[in-house]
């Protein structure tokens, strides 16, 4: 039996944020992509919960999600602005990884109930390397920023 590829249409929902990332839980964390602009911009967000496992031990009794994490989730917004701005039909055959942060800044904890919201803009593009601003906030509020350089790979 084949299923239908999900609808990419914005808002992306998780199955199709699903379909153009490898990550799974834990550690799939966009939830949503609300607008595009192909090869310039992308606002997404992630629903931070009670439930995410790493409070559990981040803090016990104080819950704060990981400042990694925020940026990780920057760098998976990227991730999607990639690969939505392909071209459709091109099937996917590249996945992003993470190689260098830059100017890394924190300005607010994100905790549970927090809708962590995600601005990523494409810096610039050459050959299998992407290099993006983003910005994380909550409420409106900057909570963190940092450059982040992606390398394409195959398979």
């Amino acid at each position: 039996m084949t299923t239908n590829p999900p609808d990419l249409s914005l808002p992306l929902d998780i199955a199709g944020i699903q379909h153009l990332l490898p990550h799974r839980y834990p550690f799939l964390l966009v939830d949503r992509v609300v607008a595009l602009e192909p090869e310039k911009r992308v606002l997404a967000y992630k629903n931070v919960s009670i439930n995410e496992p790493f409070f559990q031990g981040h803090f016990p009794g104080k819950p704060v999600m990981p400042g990694v994490l925020v940026i990780e989730a920057l760098a998976q917004a990227g991730g999607l602005l990639s690969q939505l701005s392909r071209n459709p039909s091109d099937p996917l055959t590249e996945t992003f990884y993470l190689v260098k942060v830059d100017n890394a800044k924190f300005s607010r904890m994100v905790g549970p109930g927090d809708r962590l919201d995600l601005d990523v803009e494409l810096k610039r593009r050459i050959r299998n390397m992407a290099q993006y601003l983003g910005i994380a906030r909550v409420d409106g509020q900057q909570v963190a920023c940092a450059e982040i350089l992606c390398a394409a790979a195959r398979g």
